[in-house]
């Protein structure tokens, strides 16, 4: 599929990573996870015990953020696919996502990747500031409930420790941060398509978006 630009935004677990790469494979389309940039950005700001924003971008320009088709993702030539899942980040990573210089600089690289082919990109900010003319903007919410046994599944697939009864108290914090934070704030685009997937399965988030994407080619 040519000249299409998917923007796909809302919560934390959502489904937007899943559903989005799907997407990806189904329709040849390049993805790229935004979420996982702003959390090699918070492992970095761990690593480097600071929330001082050139400090952060500095070591990202020293050793430069790079995601693969597969998903997999580097800082320099370290793989930190699975550390930029943890607990620590977890918590840490709408602090980082929340500071301007981070934004800005992220939001440059997510751009000049999007302009070099079709894709389908995930966040928060995608389709209000990131890619706000892509031809397709869709919104994806879930109750706090749900989302928190999608991320407790998540947790435990990859190993990392969990209780599900402080996920969501975790995930409804973060909503309310994101969604009142003074940059970027995660916020439904005017003109996306608003899908809760509360008791819907992948492939019929995936069907419902690419029948949508498919029209638009026709």
């Amino acid at each position: 599929m040519e000249n299409i630009r998917i923007a796909i935004d809302g919560p934390a677990s959502s489904g937007k990573s899943t559903v989005a790469k799907i997407i990806a494979k189904d329709l040849g389309l390049t993805y790229l996870d935004t979420g996982a940039m702003y959390r090699a950005a918070t492992l970095v700001a761990l690593e480097n015990d600071t929330t001082s924003a050139d400090k952060i971008i500095s070591a990202l320009t020293e050793n430069p953020l790079s995601l693969t088709a597969d998903g997999e993702v580097f800082l320099g030539k370290q793989n930190v696919t699975e550390a930029i899942r943890g607990n620590e980040v977890t918590a840490k990573v709408s602090e980082i996502a929340a500071l301007t210089e981070i934004r800005d600089f992220l939001t440059a690289e997510q751009r000049r990747i999007a302009a070099d082919s079709a894709i389908i990109m995930d966040g928060r900010d995608i389709g209000t500031v990131v890619l706000p003319d892509a031809e397709l903007k869709i919104y994806l919410v879930a109750d706090v409930v749900e989302r928190a046994r999608r991320r407790y599944k998540e947790n435990l697939e990859r190993g990392i420790s969990a209780d599900l009864t402080e996920l969501e108290k975790e995930i409804a914090a973060r909503d309310a941060y994101d969604s009142t934070r003074k940059v970027a704030p995660l916020t439904q685009a005017a003109d996306a398509i608003r899908l809760d997937t509360t008791g819907m399965t992948i492939d019929e988030v995936v069907q419902f978006i690419e029948k949508k994407a498919k029209a638009l080619n026709a």
